[in-house]
């Protein structure tokens, strides 16, 4: 797959008009998105995400098109998981309503922009040295295996975490304990202090680099053209403030996500290390020859992808009915 750097300026351009199109038209002015606002904007960025993966189809073949739009469910289904933690974070803050939209899209930047250091990160090591496949597809299991362990009690784990970074803020910065409309600092007794919303706003960026050391993996065991695993999170992330007012109180409801999650990073860390054996150059494994093992196309990925969301939410969702009721 060759890319030009035209069509990445392009790309790059387009996706920063959009978040600068999403601050002046919802965030800029403080409000409380309602629910067909939400709805509304969340289905649009889907569908330019939708619209992208058949450009991406139409401009370099089906398999790379399918290669994307396995990578965009995958970071899709990761960054609801993020909504979990956005929601441990803002009521631990006490963030106003009003004022979260401002939070989360200048988080999902920051996000972004820590995602594509790693992606760069990924695709030099990928280049140089083919084992590290390896290491991705342990990572991924490792990490399987530890959210499989952590659905029991997930927002107690992440406030531990967050207490944490919390308090590294706080020793390098003068903070506020109160809150200053949606300004990020202000002034107390002539002296410049960060807000909580600052202080939140820092948390939710770094706590994102937690979840890129997953979803990065997790893509490139998916595709490895950097392009792909770049716009994949980009449009994956886009649409995420409105899907955190959208589902609201239905995150609850999603009580089987955990596991679903955790089947997929094992999933793909099993793909990347059979694609390592595949690729082997380790001298001792098998001498440093390949390994003549399966590979998972990448139409049985998407297809083990989208059913296991598939099943874990209608699961989820049927048995918190039962539960209701």
């Amino acid at each position: 797959m060759t890319v030009s750097l035209a069509t990445w300026l392009i790309t790059g351009a387009v996706i920063l008009g959009l978040f600068v199109f999403d601050f002046f038209a919802h965030v800029r002015t403080p409000h409380e998105p309602t629910l067909r606002e939400s709805g509304f904007w969340s289905a649009v960025y889907i569908g330019i995400a939708v619209l992208f993966g058949g450009f991406v189809w139409w401009k370099w073949g089906g398999t790379y098109g399918g290669e994307y739009f396995a990578g965009y469910v995958t970071e899709k289904a990761l960054s609801v998981d993020n909504l979990f933690v956005f929601v441990v974070i803002m009521t631990k803050f006490a963030v106003p309503r009003v004022y979260q939209q401002k939070v989360l899209l200048l988080g999902i930047v920051m996000a972004l922009v820590l995602r594509g250091v790693f992606i760069a990160v990924g695709a030099a090591a990928i280049d140089a040295y083919s084992w590290v496949f390896y290491l991705f597809g342990l990572f991924l299991i490792f990490t399987a295996v530890k959210l499989l362990r952590e659905s029991d009690e997930p927002a107690e784990a992440e406030r531990e975490r967050e207490g944490r970074m919390e308090r590294i803020v706080k020793k390098w910065f003068r903070a506020a304990d109160h809150y200053d409309g949606d300004r990020l600092t202000t002034k107390i007794d002539g002296k410049r202090y960060i807000t909580p919303l600052l202080v939140v706003l820092i948390v939710i960026g770094f706590t994102d680099v937690l979840f890129a050391l997953d979803s990065i993996p997790a893509i490139y065991g998916l595709t490895q053209q950097p392009y792909l695993v770049f716009t994949a999170n980009a449009f994956a992330l886009m649409g995420l403030r409105q899907l955190y007012f959208l589902l609201g109180g239905l995150l609850d409801k999603l009580i089987y996500l955990s596991y679903g999650l955790s089947f997929i990073l094992g999933f793909i860390g099993v793909k990347l290390v059979l694609h390592a054996l595949h690729e082997n150059t380790l001298s001792f494994i098998n001498g440093g020859m390949p390994v003549s093992v399966p590979e998972i196309s990448t139409a049985l990925s998407l297809g083990v992808i989208g059913g296991t969301l598939v099943v874990t939410t209608v699961a989820s969702l049927a048995v918190s009915r039962r539960r209701a009721g």
